[in-house]
């Protein structure tokens, strides 16, 4: 089932069902699931869903950076932006931004993936020489006590992105801002039952 229309980035290129990719590297494509989604809480308790979000991503390796409840194409959605270790490299990320729109029995779900290319590590250092290495790692908002994966600082905040436009981590946050004022859900998608965990 195509669940949304309007999921187009400029500079985008389509190579494969669903998958488009830039000139950069990134990757946007567009899921269904035909399963009842296995969200960890509903998206009404915000704390406990982003918690729970915190340690899963930590568990897997790697870093949950921001998660919210939005709305996409009129539904709510979850927001979600993460970082990885960049697969088979000892150095780099890939920054993952999606939007996760669950019903009673599917769900939808359109991502962008960011890799870094070339030098890496170049925002992380010059942001801590601007704050400091005292104030550059950081517990956990959404979970203090979580342990593990890659770690929360303060290069990974969005009042950097104007100094970084051309970083993954920039590209993902104006692609999921773009795709939030032009997707809308497909009527009989939105329709269906609301999603409850």
């Amino acid at each position: 089932m195509r669940a949304l229309l309007g999921v187009d980035l400029p500079g985008f290129r389509p190579v494969d069902h669903d998958v488009w990719a830039n000139d950069e590297g990134d990757i946007l494509s567009l899921h269904f699931f035909g399963l009842p989604p296995d969200l960890p809480a509903s998206l009404d308790d915000g704390p406990a869903l982003r918690a729970a979000l915190t340690r899963l991503t930590a568990e897997a390796g790697g870093g949950l950076i921001e998660a919210s409840v939005k709305t996409l194409g009129s539904l709510p959605a979850l927001r979600q932006i993460l970082k990885l270790p960049f697969p088979g490299r000892t150095s780099g990320q890939v920054f993952i931004g999606s939007f996760t729109v669950p019903r009673a029995t599917c769900s939808t779900v359109v991502k962008i993936q960011a890799p870094e290319r070339g030098t890496t590590g170049t925002r992380e250092a010059m942001v801590m020489a601007q704050v400091g290495p005292t104030d550059y790692f950081r517990p956990h908002p959404y979970a203090p006590e979580v342990q593990g994966g890659l770690p929360f600082h303060a290069a990974d905040h969005a009042q950097w992105d104007a100094q970084f436009p051309d970083h993954p981590l920039s590209r993902v946050r104006r692609g999921l801002a773009t795709l939030a004022e032009g997707v809308q859900a497909v009527p009989e998608f939105a329709a269906l039952p609301p999603f409850a965990p």
